[in-house]
């Protein structure tokens, strides 16, 4: 083990509260960075996981919310984009129909603890700064 340079730990970043994710309800969105570049993240609670993506179609990159925070078809089975109709796996964000082929959502990983959700960033992706989120 390389003492002299160890790998940082990824600093968690708080999302929400546990309660704040209901069972296959409304979902919560936030700011990150992916890429360098303003984006949203979405974390929703399916069959009892907390589980987070970027709200990023992987037909076409666009978010994929029918109103704010509603990512789930009409019977709450799927992850589905409003634009495109895509669906996915809500809890492997793997394309399930549509025009996703064999792509899926970018996943954001998440810690659940004490009551509360955190998510962890990446190389890829990164907590927003003030100067670079979305309206």
């Amino acid at each position: 083990m390389n003492t002299e340079n160890p790998v940082p730990q990824p600093v968690l970043q708080p999302l929400c509260a546990s309660d704040d994710l209901q069972e296959r309800g409304r979902a919560v969105a936030f700011d990150v960075l992916q890429y360098g570049e303003p984006a949203r993240g979405f974390a929703l609670r399916f069959d009892g996981q907390a589980v987070a993506y970027l709200n990023r179609c992987a037909h076409v990159p666009t978010e994929m919310d029918w109103q704010e925070g509603e990512f789930l078809d009409g019977d709450k089975s799927y992850i589905m984009c409003s634009i495109h109709g895509a669906v996915y796996d809500p809890l492997t964000g793997r394309c399930v129909t549509g025009m996703c082929g064999r792509s899926g959502l970018t996943k954001i990983e998440l810690n659940e603890r004490n009551g509360q959700v955190f998510w962890v960033p990446t190389r890829d992706t990164r907590p927003a700064t003030k100067d670079k989120k979305i309206d």
